[in-house]
């Protein structure tokens, strides 16, 4: 009999998390079109500048809990260092 394979909880966490945020990204989309206005739709996008970084930031730090006990301090510090300086790149004007 083939043994069911469990996911990890972190890796489930981290998957809902991209899906929940996949779906407001597709919703805002069909959103836009019903819109059907540039300042609307801009006004839609400008929400969406939100959503990316947050859930970058907890799927790192799921991520980073869930191999927290493989990695070393200093692992971790440049882990967060490189999140820190995508976030810098993505949201600085």
């Amino acid at each position: 009999m083939k043994e069911v394979t469990r996911l990890d909880k972190f890796v489930t966490s981290m998957a809902t998390l991209r899906v929940v945020s996949g779906s407001i990204e597709i919703a805002a989309a069909l959103f836009m079109f019903k819109v059907g206005q540039v300042d609307k739709a801009l006004a839609i996008n400008t929400m969406l500048a939100f959503v990316g970084p947050t859930v970058l930031i907890l799927t790192t730090a799921i991520g980073l809990v869930g191999m927290a006990d493989k990695l070393s301090w200093a692992k971790i510090g440049w882990i967060l260092v490189g999140v820190t300086c995508l976030l810098i790149g993505v949201l600085k004007k």
